[in-house]
């Protein structure tokens, strides 16, 4: 009998024992199991994330304001227009006589059409013997030099790339723009390149002299920085249109202080095709410059009045007059453009359209309304400056 108890008793415990092992077991399997749950509603940050910065993940960024997300689309869609232009120079070594390829400056452009034209100052290749051109995928070219206006500072380059690679910019106007405006330039400044300034256009209608120390009218005024490398990089306004090649700053240190300049891409667009088609500008001309239109507005005059008169242009040969003060102090108000051979003549994109129709040379009858009396001139057209 005492056997029989014992024989119960450890098989009891043998019993319990394995129940308690099997729900040890059992537990450990559910909590595994509520963690992996806990573990898949929580987010999990990886090395590799941490690393790699947000803007390259192609996700939106929160936190971001309209302006800023317009600024960043601005960019993203222009820079592939933007190229970096280095030039090099070809000499001599005076110890073993060979021709030997030295770097003489760098600047930027920007891709005009689809043919594969690039646009940038004359002042970027001035002297320089040959050009490369890097585009936005870091695809580097040898460039042509396909035309020059060194009275504009412009210049036009040719580089041999797909077309599937060249995205030109789309053009604007410069004829409207306003002082406030937001205005963005691109470039590659000391050599960085794809690098995005913003400002506004802080003045219309400045002067600065080319390098061919003929003067630069209507010029651009803003406060984006350009810095050296800078030159020859788009001015865009908010839209993403080009308004203007960035081309000068006016700073002691040679770097950015506030005040750049930039050629109005209405300039542009009279020079460019010329460049393109001759080498260089070849339509002609009156030898006359004209106040702004935003100017006239504002004084309520109508037309096409003369600001400049150059010193024996076709103009003062014509006997044309710009705005004066007689002996007396009295302002008397320049010529105003009334037609050209009878067609009628109201801004200046109406004069430049007028004289495509015309070479250097021709004879031309000129319209002008001078203090309430209209006034017939025979003028002969002369070349532009080159």
């Amino acid at each position: 009998m005492k056997t029989i108890l014992r024989f119960s008793l450890i098989f009891s415990l043998m019993a319990a024992a394995f129940l308690a092992g099997t729900s040890w077991k059992i537990n450990q399997k559910v909590n595994a199991k509520i963690e992996e749950k806990v573990a898949l509603t929580e987010p999990v940050t990886t090395f590799t994330e941490e690393k790699i910065a947000p803007e390259r993940n192609n996700l939106p960024r929160k936190g971001l304001t309209d302006v800023e997300l317009a600024t960043i689309s601005l960019f993203d869609k222009a820079t592939p227009s933007v190229v970096f232009i280095t030039t090099s120079d070809v000499r001599r070594d005076y110890f073993t006589r060979n021709l030997k390829e030295y770097k003489s400056g760098s600047g930027s452009g920007f891709i005009w059409d689809d043919e594969g034209h690039i646009i940038t100052n004359y002042h970027v290749i001035q002297n320089a013997d040959r050009a490369t051109v890097t585009l936005f995928d870091q695809s580097t070219y040898q460039a042509k030099l396909v035309g020059k206006a060194p009275s504009k500072d412009l210049a036009v380059l040719k580089i041999d790339a797909p077309i599937e690679k060249l995205r030109p910019l789309r053009k604007g106007t410069s004829s409207d723009l306003r002082v406030g405006q937001s205005v963005y330039a691109i470039g590659n400044p000391f050599g960085l390149d794809q690098t995005l300034t913003t400002g506004i256009v802080s003045a219309l209608g400045r002067e600065i002299n080319s390098v061919a120390n003929v003067p630069i009218r209507d010029v651009i005024q803003t406060d984006a920085a350009i810095n050296p490398g800078n030159s020859g990089g788009p001015l865009l306004n908010s839209s993403g249109e080009l308004i203007g090649v960035n081309t000068a700053i006016y700073s002691p240190s040679g770097a950015s202080a506030g005040i750049g300049f930039s050629i109005p891409v209405d300039a542009v667009n009279w020079v460019v095709p010329d460049l393109i088609q001759y080498g260089v500008i070849q339509r002609p001309t009156m030898g006359i410059n004209f106040i702004p239109q935003r100017t006239l507005r504002q004084i309520g005059v109508k037309g096409l009045m003369i600001e400049y008169v150059g010193p024996n242009s076709a103009a003062e040969k014509a006997g044309m007059r710009p705005p004066y003060r007689d002996d007396n102090g009295t302002l008397h108000w320049g010529d105003i453009i009334v037609a050209i051979d009878g067609e009628t003549i109201e801004s200046e994109n109406d004069y430049l359209l007028a004289l495509e129709n015309y070479r250097v040379g021709d004879k031309i009858k000129v319209l002008i309304e001078r203090e309430n009396e209209r006034i017939a001139l025979d003028l002969t057209l002369d070349p532009a400056n080159q």
